[in-house]
């Protein structure tokens, strides 16, 4: 994964919203609280937890799948704490359903921490769509631009300004 590695070129952080989300699941148990209270409770902890690191003048690498209606206003308040780099993954539809389906294929306990199992919902994303450098990374075969690239545009050093 992309925000893995570059957590660690970067040497800072990685906070990710799925991994809260399965912390979460397993102090409370799936099942336990309904599914809209453990994303609600996973979206306020993230932010909690970003924006306490960057308060505490703490690099990092927040990973989410930000949808931009959601998390805008969001990304629009950390500001203030940080410089701000969106970088935003993608591929193909029938890639990214296929990643999809592997997911389940090779974890048989993803469903019990991830209730898209039934569903497909590629169509629906919306990317962020705001004014903070974003650099758009194919992921269809290894990473276009190059990870280096990716590594200079998080770092502030490629002189790459607005929505690419």
């Amino acid at each position: 994964m992309l925000a893995h590695k570059l957590a660690l070129s970067v040497r800072c952080p990685l906070i990710s919203r799925d991994e809260i989300k399965e912390g979460l699941i397993h102090t409370v148990g799936q099942g336990t609280v309904p599914e809209q209270g453990i994303t609600h409770h996973t979206y306020e902890t993230f932010f909690s937890t970003v924006r306490f690191l960057l308060t505490e003048r703490i690099t990092l690498i927040a990973e989410a799948a930000f949808q931009h209606k959601v998390w805008a206003p969001q990304l629009e308040a950390l500001q203030a704490l940080a410089q701000i780099r969106i970088i935003v993954c993608q591929v193909d539809a029938p890639v990214a359903k296929a990643r999809f389906l592997q997911r389940y294929e090779t974890d048989p306990t993803r469903s019990q921490f991830h209730g898209d199992a039934d569903g497909w919902a590629y169509d629906t994303y919306m990317p962020p769509d705001t004014a903070f450098p974003t650099l758009v990374v194919d992921t269809s075969d290894g990473y276009y631009p190059d990870f280096e690239a990716v590594v200079a545009f998080s770092s502030g050093s490629a002189g790459i300004r607005g929505s690419e």
